[in-house]
């Protein structure tokens, strides 16, 4: 196991919202393949050699930023899976801020635009994929969550490891 493991980084959200999210990822995610926490990812690719800095930009970034308020406005049928679409502009603006600050060690994927989401199916057979948004997206009225900090993890190929929270404190 290598410190130089890569980097993920998701906001944390708050405990009703996380619960709510992570049941409905343990009932629909595919059980073989379900090795993470329901998470929405900010950065899926951060230099793992570079955490000592990384912490510390996240660290004075969460010291000045309020917990911040979103709404799960909908459903994303992702042709395997599923997930809750959230609408959140200030969780873009604080990912934009530090994409500027992370931006020469961004990948591709990492400098494309967010699109907040939190999956709770993938890989699944596209047929049950169908069912299970259909189903969803029946009864689904909009609801509010809040991020409450970034959570920044190891990935090791597997279940990704805990490397740090930085609760929001603004």
């Amino acid at each position: 196991m290598s410190d130089d493991a890569p980097l993920i980084l998701t906001a944390q959200l708050d405990n009703a919202s996380f619960a709510h999210f992570q049941t409905m990822r343990q009932r629909h995610f595919p059980a073989a393949r379900n090795h993470i926490p329901a998470h929405l990812t900010l950065f899926h690719h951060l230099p793992g050699d570079r955490i000592g800095w990384i912490a510390q930009e996240l660290d004075r970034m969460a010291a000045d930023t309020a917990p911040v308020a979103g709404r799960v406005a909908g459903l994303r049928f992702l042709g395997k899976g599923v997930a809750y679409d959230l609408d959140c502009p200030g969780i873009e603006r604080l990912r934009a801020a530090l994409s500027a600050i992370f931006a020469d060690h961004l990948t591709p994927q990492d400098r494309q635009r967010i699109r907040p989401h939190v999956t709770i199916q993938n890989k699944a057979a596209p047929a049950d994929a169908r069912r299970l948004f259909d189903d969803l997206s029946a009864g689904f009225q909009p609801f509010p969550f809040t991020a409450t900090g970034f959570l920044l993890w190891r990935y090791r190929g597997g279940p990704w490891d805990a490397a740090g929270e930085f609760p929001f404190a603004g």
